[in-house]
């Protein structure tokens, strides 16, 4: 029932999801295997926010991704994990060997007090204990937060404290090329402010020098040695709380959105299976870290859920070259390769020749993620890495959706360059405009918002459901406002044009503006600030900051360094500024908003249309800031 096989059963997929949603998930809902079967399909809407799918059903994640498997697939390879050296040879797991490991991470859990319930957060690199530690949550009804190895102990710590956690699990160090990224010495400074925590256990990993602290720190490796193969699931409520993952907003404080369990479940597997395609024998491998949505939904669950075979590569695309990406696609024999437009575009800038000395003779398919590709990047990547025989699907979906909503399926759907095309089953996207009237016809263009429920939409913001109601469901109330602005051509394709609220996609990781504005504003130098994003060739967007300095004497170079010093000890390299510039003012309206459409248009050097400037109460500053754009 849930593999499409062709256009005509995606349209007919698309007509029973739209007639009848509760017997098309029903249907779909039965391949899994449950302790006991649901009592409504579907309930609940955007105006309540009472969503719940398969209520009354009791399920287990980690069962599905690997039990379920055992007496068909058990010695099949179910990871296969890429070391950031290329000397070292890659790692296999079986379904067998994999299941083995979850069990004596759960025991390891439960034997440090985690029950059902309890968050557990992740601080850690690619390396396979991260994966196997979320499947351990899973199988004893603990909620998983992963935290990306790139965030600064602050922010670190930010996430601990919201999501109340109790145990912390990273490395000792990480391995980022040829770099060692120093996790438990930044876990340490978090956990300063971070009483919840209970115990740190610890992966030895690069073997740097830590600090250790005999009462709270624990080697992870000499616990899960000791620790028995064999630990039963947890059985789980479908709207049992499954992972928090926090994403940036329009305002400071990241959210934590929180996933339940059997929804999320049902529909990673079932867009994993349609939009990639993937068979038997084939080997997929998604770039992406485990630390973001895409690492959740399409490195750990929907592939295992499928029974596939999914890679994990701790390193980077560059190191030792330029050309490691296809180096690895050619020794494992990838055929599925989901990657970054930001990845692409880095790449297409090296020197071919880093390509053309590896075959990719293995590819079948190609994938686009984390932000809208542009159409120079899917062209060179459909021409040198895809040989033009590779469907690229060019995936969009977020944090907040759990899993791809509108993308091409792999050989199925017609391919547009820069297009994500059609959504999937059971999907209902519409263009509204500024005043919440949907668009209608073709072609057209407006703010994306979504009509219906879908069963991996996130149930809520931790801890703050009213947030959750006021992000999402305000401004276009009876829909779910996504944030970005689309275009739909005139066979109904969709194209992603980018966010319309004040959040800025740096390659591909979402970052609030005024996350970088708290930062920014922490200099003792700086009296406001205003950050937008800017054309980059190749993040996408780059960070533009706008600073009034209260030294007339600060030098802008001094000052870059200075700030991005401060932008990475409170929330990471990843929100480094690109460029900014010291202006005597910012342009406001009467009642003190700034008009942020002005920096992002001066920012991108698009000054001949600036829009109305006569509700400005200092329309003089433009001129000023156009100059000092110049300078």
């Amino acid at each position: 029932m849930s593999r499409i096989n062709n256009f005509n059963e995606y349209e007919e997929h698309c007509s029973l999801a739209k007639t009848d949603h509760n017997a098309y998930w029903s249907k779909i809902a039965e391949e899994f295997h449950w302790y006991q079967k649901w009592d409504s399909v579907q309930s609940g809407n955007f105006n309540d926010l009472n969503i719940k799918w398969f209520d009354g059903g009791k399920t287990n994640m980690s069962y599905n991704c690997l039990d379920r498997h055992l007496e068909s697939k058990g010695d099949k390879v179910a990871l296969i994990y890429e070391d950031n050296d290329p000397k070292i040879p890659a790692k296999n797991y079986t379904y067998k060997e994999l299941h083995a490991e979850v069990c004596r991470f759960s025991n390891v859990l439960k034997e440090k007090g985690i029950k059902k319930g309890d968050r557990v957060c992740f601080y850690m690199s690619m390396v396979p204990e991260l994966l196997v530690g979320v499947l351990a949550c899973t199988r004893i009804g603990a909620i998983h937060s992963v935290v990306f190895g790139g965030f600064s102990a602050k922010a670190l710590a930010g996430r601990i404290q919201d999501s109340d956690c109790k145990i912390l699990i990273t490395n000792d160090g990480g391995y980022r090329g040829d770099k060692i990224i120093p996790l438990k010495n930044i876990a340490d400074e978090a956990l300063e402010t971070c009483p919840s925590i209970e115990s740190m256990l610890v992966m030895k990993r690069t073997l740097s020098e830590t600090k250790w602290n005999q009462e709270r720190d624990f080697d992870l490796r000499t616990l899960m040695d000791a620790a028995s193969p064999i630990c039963e699931c947890e059985q789980m409520d479908s709207e049992d709380p499954l992972f928090i993952l926090y994403t940036s907003g329009s305002t400071g404080q990241p959210k934590g959105l929180l996933h339940t369990t059997a929804g999320y479940m049902v529909y990673a597997k079932h867009s994993f299976e349609n939009v990639f395609q993937v068979e038997e024998n084939d080997i997929y491998w998604c770039t992406a870290d485990i630390g973001w949505i895409t690492g959740h939904t399409y490195i750990t669950y929907g592939p295992l859920l499928s029974g596939a075979t999914t890679v994990m590569f701790e390193g980077v695309p560059t190191w030792p070259d330029a050309g490691r990406f296809w180096e690895i696609c050619d020794k494992l024999k990838v055929t599925h390769f989901y990657t970054a437009p930001t990845a692409i575009r880095a790449l297409e800038a090296c020197d071919l020749s880093h390509v053309t000395k590896h075959s990719l003779s293995t590819l079948k398919v190609l994938g686009s993620v984390g932000e809208p590709i542009n159409e120079e990047a899917w062209d060179w990547y459909n021409r040198n890495i895809g040989k033009e025989k590779c469907p690229i699907v060019d995936t969009w979906w977020q944090t907040e959706t759990g899993g791809i909503l509108i993308s091409p399926l792999a050989g199925i759907t017609k391919l547009k360059p820069a297009h994500a095309t059609l959504p999937l089953p059971g999907v209902l996207p519409v263009l509204v405009d500024p005043e919440g009237k949907e668009v209608e016809g073709n072609p057209a263009e407006g703010n994306l918002c979504m009509k219906t429920p879908w069963p991996s939409i996130a149930r809520s913001i931790w801890g703050d459901h009213e947030r959750y109601k006021q992000t999402y469901f305000t401004t276009y109330p009876g829909y779910y406002f996504t944030g970005d602005g689309a275009k739909r051509d005139e066979e109904g394709f969709f194209r992603i044009t980018g966010r319309v609220d004040d959040v800025i996609n740096v390659s591909g990781h979402r970052m609030g503006t005024a996350e970088v504005e708290e930062a920014i504003n922490e200099h003792p130098g700086v009296v406001e600030s205003a950050v937008v994003g800017c054309p980059h060739n190749i993040k996408g967007q780059g960070i533009y900051a706008y600073v009034i300095c209260s030294d007339k004497e600060l030098q802008k170079e001094n000052l870059h360094k200075e700030l991005n010093d401060l932008i990475v000890n409170m929330i990471g390299p990843i929100a480094k500024l690109d460029d900014l510039q010291i202006t005597p003012g910012l342009p406001k309206t009467r009642s003190g908003k700034i008009m942020r459409r002005i920096l992002r248009k001066i920012a991108a050097d698009d000054t001949n249309n600036l829009g109305d400037t006569s509700t400005l109460l200092n329309p003089e500053i433009v001129e000023l800031l156009i100059e000092g754009k110049k300078k």
